[in-house]
């Protein structure tokens, strides 16, 4: 996964919640577009429910799974 295919499913319109998933197993919910950072190496996400912020690296992302988040909210 690469910085380009994270930014494109950031900029759909509308907006469809994904999943990251990583090699070690862990995925993390990117709700809103506003909630992830691209960098050089990689992508912040953080959570609004708390402080936390997660930073994938885009050697380490797996995948993208897009209607995962979307049933969970439903």
């Amino acid at each position: 996964m690469n910085q380009e295919a994270i930014r494109e499913l950031l900029k759909r319109q509308p907006f469809a919640p994904f999943q990251i998933k990583l090699s070690s197993g862990e995925t993390y919910d990117v709700r809103h577009p506003e909630c992830a950072i691209l960098t050089k190496s990689g992508v912040v996400i953080g959570c609004p429910d708390s402080d936390r912020l997660m930073i994938c690296s885009y050697l380490h992302i797996a995948g993208v799974e897009t209607n995962t988040v979307a049933q969970k909210a439903s």
